[in-house]
């Protein structure tokens, strides 16, 4: 996999170093912070052209570096699921992702927040790429991604163990403003078009809905994501960042 661009590559060095294998540098790249960090973590560096750097990964903004990077790691959810009751995670489900930039985005505002963890569907479903990481900026350091079979059976396990399943709706649910929220939380968010499917809706144990009094428009994912968040964090009775 390749990292591509400054904010990624630099919290990538600070974070977990040993995972870069190789750093692709454009001759007039200017950053003399990354460069220095570069250079005390001893990682293979290799100075090209432009079109050189193009060649080793071809996507928009590179901001004259790449590294090349192992492929990404995901947390096993009963990992997660069975941490100490002091370092309990707050979960943010994804159901019927599929667009990178949404996905990168979640990651980097749950990341923001501290103490969340994201599972995704292994089928029909955004999974963590180059692209993906690009937007996290560096958030897939710290935020626990976890790849699951069936979500549906993945909040099961999760009720089972004691968490509360929460799903964003677009109307009929509680308002999120007024709503107690219970914890430990997953939090499930379903896409813009076809929202959160029939078999995960049944798992629900409170529906939440963020009320719009403007134009007959919508939120993206990523942006009601940030809102629930910001809720869920406001009233957790307890914060866990992410270690």
């Amino acid at each position: 996999m390749y990292l591509y661009g400054k904010n990624s590559i630099l919290e990538r060095l600070k974070a977990n170093p040993k995972s870069i294998r190789k750093i692709f540098l454009q001759h007039n790249f200017n950053a003399p912070h990354i460069t220095a960090l570069i250079g005390s973590k001893n990682i293979p560096v290799e100075h090209m052209t432009e079109k050189g750097l193009t060649r080793i990964k071809r996507a928009d903004r590179l901001q004259g570096i790449v590294a090349e990077v192992g492929g990404f790691q995901y947390a096993g959810f009963e990992d997660l699921l069975n941490r100490p009751q002091d370092k309990k995670l707050s979960f943010i489900f994804l159901d019927n992702i599929n667009d990178p930039h949404n996905l990168g985005s979640v990651i980097r505002i749950a990341a923001c927040f501290g103490g969340f963890a994201i599972v995704i569907p292994e089928h029909r479903s955004c999974q963590v790429t180059d692209a993906v990481m690009h937007v996290a900026s560096g958030g897939e350091n710290f935020t626990p991604v976890s790849l699951v079979t069936n979500t549906s059976a993945a909040l099961m396990k999760a009720k089972k163990a004691g968490y509360w399943v929460v799903g964003t709706v677009v109307e009929k649910g509680e308002d999120i403003n007024k709503a107690k929220l219970p914890f430990p939380i997953c939090l499930v968010l379903g896409s813009e078009g076809k929202g959160i499917r029939h078999g995960v809706d049944k798992t629900l144990d409170l529906r939440v809905t963020l009320p719009m009094r403007g134009a007959a428009l919508s939120f993206n994912v990523a942006m009601a994501c940030a809102i629930f968040c910001h809720e869920v964090d406001r009233q957790r009775p307890e914060r866990v960042i992410n270690k």
